[in-house]
């Protein structure tokens, strides 16, 4: 499994995050998944996943502030919708879901000793619920992404786990800001811009918003 290839004592948190959540993909009876984190306010903020239509989901159901992600987040808990289609309620998320050809979905929470840092989406093209083994499999990667991301340091040290996730979030940003440079700059679409800036990464033994920032700043061009 890559993912363990990642954990490692100097990982890079992003790169895990995307590797778990195209893990969860592989493993799982699922389409796409996404991964939002709260920031230091609490505010939620998308931080990976696997396509643009996930992302654009995830994005559009936080500005919202509603959906299955949302209200995991804020329940701990996990929330399905087997079917979008006849959903009553979270009527933005139900529209942008749709739209992106994703018909059902089950949220799982990133916690850890009673604490909630964001939650996980898990995205499917077709109606229908994960059966109880996909469910508890998701369910056990959203918690590999919360240990990974609140080491024992950071748990006894709260303004050590805020500078870690800000520092994660603001590292998004840059990967966004560098993927659009590629996409232009190469003529691909964002998704392929993203996988030439892990690959450049990757082979130069750099961390993610590394390349990203040379990219930005025009120091490096793919």
């Amino acid at each position: 499994m890559k993912l363990t290839d990642t954990l490692v004592a100097d990982y890079d948190i992003l790169d895990l995050l995307h590797t778990l959540v195209e893990e969860a993909v592989g493993l799982l009876d699922i389409t796409a998944a996404g991964l939002v984190l709260a920031d230091p306010s609490g505010e939620l903020q998308v931080l990976a996943s696997t396509s643009e239509e996930s992302r654009l989901v995830e994005v559009l159901q936080l500005r919202a502030g509603e959906g299955p992600c949302v209200e995991s987040f804020a329940a701990g808990k996990a929330v399905t919708a087997d079917d979008i289609r006849v959903l009553d309620r979270w009527p933005a998320f139900k529209a942008a879901a749709l739209s992106q050809g994703f018909h059902s979905v089950h949220a799982v929470p990133m916690r850890l000793h009673g604490r909630t840092i964001g939650a996980m989406g898990l995205f499917r093209s077709a109606p229908g619920s994960l059966t109880p083994e996909d469910a508890a499999i998701g369910q056990a990667l959203a918690d590999v992404a919360t240990i990974s991301l609140l080491q024992e340091r950071a748990i006894r040290e709260a303004a050590v786990v805020n500078e870690q996730l800000q520092r994660a979030l603001n590292s998004r940003v840059l990967i966004e800001q560098a993927k659009g440079v590629i996409a232009h700059t190469s003529g691909v679409d964002m998704e392929g811009a993203f996988r030439l800036l892990r690959k450049h990464a990757r082979a130069h033994n750099e961390a993610l918003h590394e390349t990203a920032g040379r990219i930005v700043d025009r120091s490096l061009t793919l």
